[in-house]
């Protein structure tokens, strides 16, 4: 697993996948050592390295930066990869961006615009990092949580869907690029279905929740 962003989705998918065995390469935008310790805490599966390292490297990359940076993510070593976006638009923080306020296209699909050869997989960002690392089942568990994702390409779908489970959790589909709006910020899926961000530990969530709270949002 190859990481562009190590913040707080980044850090704690990077935890939930060396506990599931996976291989970590964490990179962000500040250079491989500023990530030592962090690397050092996840152990030896786990380990820092540049933006295009990390791409390189994963067989499946996590793209976890604001929106602005979209530019800045490596388009080449990501050609052909399965490519995890967890990312949110937020105009405070971004920018305003006119094709994301307009709606006429979905965060998902202007990162695509820099990174055109990937299989790009939307997922993850719909909830609270510690909702994330709290809610965690072993596949079979009653109260095993659902999360959604959205994305253009079938085998990449199936290979993000893979390591979801991996990880604890179970996958609803909502579609395409085109329809991860429905999972974006504000919507009825994002955040508030796991409990407020008070209850760090969160509240599980089943497959027919998610899939009416997909089915509920407006654009």
């Amino acid at each position: 697993m190859g990481f562009i962003g190590s913040g707080s989705i980044g850090r704690t998918l990077a935890q939930l996948a060396v506990g599931a065995g996976h291989q970590v390469v964490l990179s962000n935008s500040r250079g491989p050592e500023t990530l030592l310790d962090t690397a050092a805490e996840l152990g030896p599966q786990a380990s820092a390295a540049t933006s295009e390292e990390a791409a390189a490297a994963g067989d499946i990359v996590v793209v976890t930066v604001p929106v602005s940076a979209f530019p800045h993510v490596p388009a080449a070593p990501l050609a052909g990869k399965t490519v995890i976006d967890t990312c949110n638009y937020g105009p405070e923080r971004d920018g305003h961006i006119p094709e994301l306020d307009n709606k006429s296209l979905t965060s998902s699909e202007l990162l695509l615009r820099y990174i055109p050869d990937a299989l790009l997989v939307k997922a993850f960002n719909n909830i609270f990092f510690k909702h994330l690392l709290s809610l965690a089942r072993p596949a079979g568990a009653a109260d095993r949580s659902y999360l959604p994702t959205a994305g253009d390409s079938a085998p990449a779908k199936a290979a993000v869907t893979e390591f979801i489970d991996s990880i604890g959790y179970s996958v609803v589909d909502a579609g395409t690029l085109a329809d991860s709006w429905r999972q974006a910020t504000g919507t009825p899926v994002w955040g508030t279905p796991y409990g407020p961000y008070s209850n760090e530990k969160g509240q599980p969530v089943g497959e027919d929740a998610i899939r009416a709270a997909l089915a509920t949002a407006t654009r």
